[in-house]
């Protein structure tokens, strides 16, 4: 369905019209262009196009304001180069975010000290610094391409700097006596399988939705991780949902994850009751995030332990690895991070307790006299 000021009509005949401001007569009067089509979103993007290359004023340079930029980056500049998933993220970002503070300023007229303010603002609300960061990216690529394409002079992202601004993310991880008292449980439970794979492998719930026993070579003990499994907005039905599986974010993310013994041995023994292709299954079908979180809630009740997120689980197996002294690099590419960097600023604080202890140890052997 159209929004309110986008000019964009259903006509009599079924069509779909959509108006824009071409250019002005002598008088000074708007002369309007028109966009027709059979489909709402195909009148829409072909509206934007026109409204960026026919601005008010005289000349190359854009007059719409940063809203109407944005617009015509998303569903015109990068749609149909990134995973819809990354689509759906950047919109929601854009329309909760970026245009309720800034998306009524003209494009020529955003300067730096807007941006500040905003991301200021971002960090008062309390965000963590991966939220500001991801917002900053999304709103200096489209400024950015603006510049490329000549409707903006410079970009007043430039030079900003985001190194103090958001709230750092707590990571937590299950205790050694917790894990056992829920792996205990989950062993139990026919529906749980979710809980003891990221456990032992670390994998993200949408990875493991995807995992499909042709996925695991149990011969040469290798799990590959090729596909996440996520439910998005649906861009198509405001208000609707669905799910996709597909390739996952990052190349990082792409990866074999060495098959454990005690694993290898609990997978098998779950293949030959399966009649699904999936490991983790619903009604003979993937069972996605949403299904995987239901059980995990509910088997965390049953232990009466404090609730917490699938997450967990993953950073849970991080903190184990971290404690039983694998290096930091293996370790990374376990978890299908994008680099090292990002493994050390994630587990901080677990990793200086394992520098803390060598301290200790090399203290002890030195300087017996003090």
């Amino acid at each position: 369905m159209s929004k309110r000021g986008e000019n964009i009509y259903r006509r009599k005949d079924g069509r779909w019209e959509g108006r824009y401001k071409k250019s002005r007569n002598r008088e000074g009067h708007i002369i309007y262009g028109y966009i027709y089509g059979k489909k709402y979103n195909e009148v829409r993007k072909k509206l934007l196009e026109r409204k960026v290359y026919y601005p008010e004023q005289t000349g190359d340079i854009f007059a719409g304001s940063l809203s109407e930029w944005l617009d015509h980056w998303l569903y015109v500049a990068i749609k149909n180069k990134v995973k819809l998933s990354t689509w759906t993220s950047y919109e929601s970002k854009i329309r909760n975010h970026i245009n309720p503070f800034l998306g009524k300023i003209k494009l020529q007229l955003i300067e730096r000290r807007h941006i500040s303010t905003f991301l200021q603002e971002l960090s008062t609300r309390q965000y963590s610094e991966n939220t500001i960061k991801n917002i900053f990216t999304i709103l200096s690529s489209s400024l950015n391409y603006a510049v490329e394409n000549g409707c903006l002079i410079k970009n007043p992202c430039k030079g900003l700097s985001l190194s103090s601004r958001g709230k750092r993310r707590d990571i937590r991880a299950l205790s050694m006596e917790q894990q056992k008292k829920i792996e205990a449980l989950a062993f139990k439970e026919n529906d749980c399988s979710a809980v003891i794979i990221s456990l032992a492998t670390g994998m993200r719930i949408g990875e493991i939705s995807a995992l499909k026993w042709t996925d695991i070579d149990f011969e040469y003990e290798i799990i590959n991780v090729n596909h996440t499994l996520q439910r998005i907005p649906d861009p198509n039905n405001r208000g609707q949902t669905k799910v996709i599986i597909g390739s996952p974010k990052t190349k990082s993310s792409l990866r074999k994850i060495p098959l454990a013994k005690n694993l290898k041995k609990y997978l098998l023994e779950r293949k030959k009751f399966s009649d699904s292709d999936y490991v983790v299954c619903s009604n003979h079908r993937f069972a996605e995030p949403r299904v995987i979180n239901y059980r995990l809630k509910k088997l965390i009740e049953k232990t009466g332990m404090e609730s917490f997120h699938f997450h967990t689980l993953r950073h849970t197996f991080a903190t184990r690895c971290i404690e039983n002294n694998i290096d930091v690099s293996s370790l990374s590419r376990l978890l299908g991070h994008t680099s090292v960097k990002l493994t050390l600023d994630t587990y901080t604080d677990s990793l200086w307790k394992k520098r803390k202890e060598a301290m200790e140890t090399i203290d002890s052997l030195q300087f017996k006299q003090l």
